[in-house]
């Protein structure tokens, strides 16, 4: 079932984003795809830090259009209202349209009409990012990096099995698995030793650490993680 997202540009728009990517990396899927392509051209700008999980997204997305492209054809999205608007018109209402009859006009202050003429600014917005789109499928080189990630789990009853498949099963762009081994570390506990290569414009080991190894579902079998070693390709 599609995905529905209205006024976009709005407080309330940016609140219901970033509310919905808590749990989520991309708009539909585990991969970037067309869905995230639709509502990214249809922010005016990036989110601000205090929509935390929507500005992590709007700047994969836009790396991800800035080097590798998105090919994923996603579930489909529609986004209804998103007219940009600036933080003025958010704190007030704009000025009544003339053509808006009298009834409108008496209409309460939050009866705000989010559908008027494009500013100069909200039309190169949106040319800066259709050439973003269009330069999406153009390749640039980025840097690598071979990273040997320690998993250690909560104690000698943890099932070590289940602990690596936890951890294989987080799949982000950019991120790929190599080779794994456990290795004692003492009283019967042993911890997992396995090998990723990232993008590096595309992946923080930090944020792979924080935001999903270390958080629900996964943390029932992973108590901790360390790098162990980090080296560019």
């Amino acid at each position: 079932m599609a995905v529905a997202f209205h006024n976009l540009n709005s407080v309330s728009g940016f609140k219901k984003l970033d509310e919905y990517l808590l749990t989520r990396s991309y708009i539909s899927g585990y991969q970037a795809s067309k869905d995230d392509i639709t509502v990214y051209s249809s922010l005016a700008k990036a989110p601000s830090a205090e929509y935390v999980n929507a500005s992590r997204w709007y700047k994969h997305i836009d790396a991800l259009l800035r080097i590798s492209g998105v090919s994923g054809e996603g579930a489909g999205v529609t986004v209804e209202g998103s007219a940009p608007i600036t933080e003025e018109a958010v704190a007030s209402p704009p000025v009544t349209d003339t053509k808006a009859s009298a009834a409108e006009e008496e209409d309460d202050d939050d009866d705000v009409d989010l559908f008027g003429e494009e500013t100069e600014e909200e039309k190169k917005a949106a040319e800066e990012r259709a050439a973003a789109v269009k330069a999406s499928g153009k390749k640039k080189e980025s840097g690598k990096s071979s990273v040997l990630l320690d998993v250690k789990p909560w104690d000698d009853e943890t099932d070590m099995k289940k602990l690596e498949e936890a951890v294989r099963s987080v799949h982000l762009e950019g991120l790929t698995y190599g080779a794994s081994k456990l290795v004692p570390v003492g009283y019967g506990i042993k911890k997992l030793q396995i090998m990723l290569t990232i993008v590096d414009d595309l992946v923080s080991v930090d944020d792979l650490i924080e935001n999903y190894l270390t958080v629900e579902p996964i943390n029932e079998y992973v108590q901790s993680c360390d790098i162990a070693a980090f080296n560019k390709i």
